[in-house]
């Protein structure tokens, strides 16, 4: 029998929207704060400090372009598939206990990454590093929404917004220092001791609120649809650049993918518990910040998934320095989160949302205006503009999703959230990823030949093309000078333009999530939040 009362609006029932002020450490709003953002920083600084590193990864386990994508997408595709389970057994058994759990998951599969001698070992602790990332991520956005009040909501949001800002913008940098002055494996190992801090913290403070009417019971056959959805999806999209995107392989997985997302739309109107309620999309606000967030994260992760080669590889920058050169991007993150949740507090998220994807936009035109002689200064300006636009789109977004929801259900709106933002990920990876390879192969032929360089065979093509879409010169042990600095000029030259067309897709995209930011208001289920007494 199709359920008419899981996903309406949280009843105001005093004891279960304004819990008893706290006392002491334990639930008080602000050190919840801090307690989340500890496990949540980890987390994010993952999803780019890696991008960092690959190169070195790549050289110490001779493994491939495509290895290379799998530490990557590895770790979105288990984040992806898990998040919205996630966020259900976070409202099922409780939020703080599921934070607690992905912390310590996190830092164990870190741990194990560093001390891994294969690219295989590598790519399934990442994988295993997703999993745990996926309790963690929704269980944040629960605690913060079950303890704070509706008028501080978006300042915690922002904040938490400036975290996770902070953290994907800052991960290059530190990256970089660890890279450079340790090794590739003090990426992962820095992890442990922020693991065991954020353990602690949440064991003093965390405390857990769980909504009277929240779930009872589990969707197993609605579990397994999704997650199986979910999965073909990221997996066609993971896969399109090896196969094409013209291969029966991948549209068949595209059309599994569709099937299962359609059985898991019948199958949710029938169940008494679904694990996501569809009433839930017939909020316009809601539905709109789910895609939003997606297309925020085709444009920021695909885009900076090439700017590290670029700046490392293109322009022969350490670690450090690529790290440096991203700062802007990191410091307008950090300034502009909290503004951003003042702002939307003040006027609503519309025009928030609206004005940073516009930069977005403008920002990602400008990166695809780069070459290989272009100065720090112009870096500089169209990173920060990217980082001044992400900023309102991450936090205004969050607060759309999770505060349209109802408060049982705010780690499944939690786990939307992060999903959207994983698969959009994945999507510009993928997506930008072949548009990168698609040029690279169409355009180095004719360079090649045009610098009147020796005819390659259509297997050293292949080796070549493969190079050049991570910028690296093929130059062959032994070449001659003359010829050598033909080549790297070739290969420089064509993974430029790859990358400017990669990225006037991704500022398409933003552009379009423009008009997609007008449907944005404020969340209408914010006031089932804290009482104002926590603060």
């Amino acid at each position: 029998m199709t359920s008419q009362t899981t996903v309406e609006k949280a009843p105001k029932d005093p004891q279960d929207s304004i819990p008893a002020p706290a006392k002491g450490l334990r639930g008080h709003p602000w050190l919840t704060l801090f307690a989340v953002a500890i496990g949540v920083m980890m987390v994010a600084l993952d999803g780019t400090i890696v991008a960092i590193a690959n190169p070195a990864i790549q050289k110490d386990l001779g493994a491939t372009f495509a290895d290379v994508q799998w530490i990557t997408n590895g770790y979105f595709l288990a984040l992806a598939v898990t998040l919205i389970t996630a966020g259900k057994l976070g409202d099922r058994f409780g939020h703080r206990q599921t934070f607690l759990i992905g912390v310590v998951g996190f830092a164990a599969a870190s741990g194990a990454i560093g001390l891994s001698g294969s690219i295989a070992l590598v790519v399934t602790f990442r994988v295993l590093q997703g999993l745990f990332g996926a309790l963690l991520m929704p269980a944040a956005l629960g605690l913060l929404r079950a303890t704070f009040p509706a008028e501080k909501l978006n300042m915690a949001i922002g904040i938490w917004g400036m975290v996770i800002g902070a953290s994907t913008a800052g991960g290059p940098i530190l990256g970089g220092l660890l890279v450079q002055h340790v090794s590739w494996q003090s990426v992962f190992f820095i992890n442990i001791p922020v693991g065991v801090i954020a353990l602690a913290l949440g064991i003093v403070i965390l405390k857990d609120h769980r909504a009277k009417n929240a779930p009872r019971s589990f969707d197993i056959l609605g579990i397994l649809l999704l997650s199986t959805a979910m999965f073909c999806l990221v997996w066609a999209l993971i896969k399109a650049p090896a196969w094409g995107w013209g291969d029966g392989k991948t549209w068949g997985f595209v059309a599994a993918s569709v099937i299962c997302f359609a059985l898991f739309a019948f199958w949710e109107t029938r169940v008494a518990e679904p694990l996501i309620p569809l009433k839930l999309f017939r909020s316009v606000p809601l539905s709109a910040g789910v895609v939003l967030m997606v297309l925020m994260a085709i444009a920021f992760m695909g885009g900076l998934f090439f700017v590290t080669f670029y700046l490392q590889n293109v322009h022969g920058m350490s670690p450090v320095d690529s790290g440096l050169h991203l700062l802007p991007l990191t410091g307008m993150m950090i300034v502009g989160s909290p503004l951003a949740g003042a702002l939307i507090t003040k006027s609503g998220p519309r025009i928030p949302l609206a004005g940073g994807m516009v930069l977005t936009a403008v920002a990602m035109f400008g990166m695809s205006t780069l070459s290989t002689d272009t100065g720090s200064l112009p870096m500089s300006v169209w990173f920060a503009m990217l980082g001044l636009g992400l900023a309102p789109v991450m936090v205004g977004a969050t607060e759309v999703i999770v505060g349209n929801a109802p408060m049982e259900l705010s780690g499944v709106a939690g786990g939307l959230q992060q999903a959207a933002m994983q698969i959009g990920g994945s999507l510009g990876t993928a997506v930008l990823g072949a548009v990168m390879a698609s040029k690279v192969d169409g355009d180095l032929p004719g360079n090649w030949a045009d610098a009147q360089l020796p005819p390659l065979t259509p297997a050293q093509l292949d080796q070549a093309s493969e190079a050049v879409q991570v910028g690296v010169p093929p130059v062959a042990p032994g070449t001659p000078p003359e010829i050598a600095g033909k080549i790297v000029s070739v290969a420089h030259d064509t993974f430029i333009s790859g990358m400017g067309l990669a990225c006037l897709v991704a500022a398409g995209v933003a552009a379009v999530a423009v008009f997609v930011a007008l449907l944005a208001k404020g969340g209408s289920n914010a006031e089932a939040g804290a009482g104002a007494a926590h603060i």
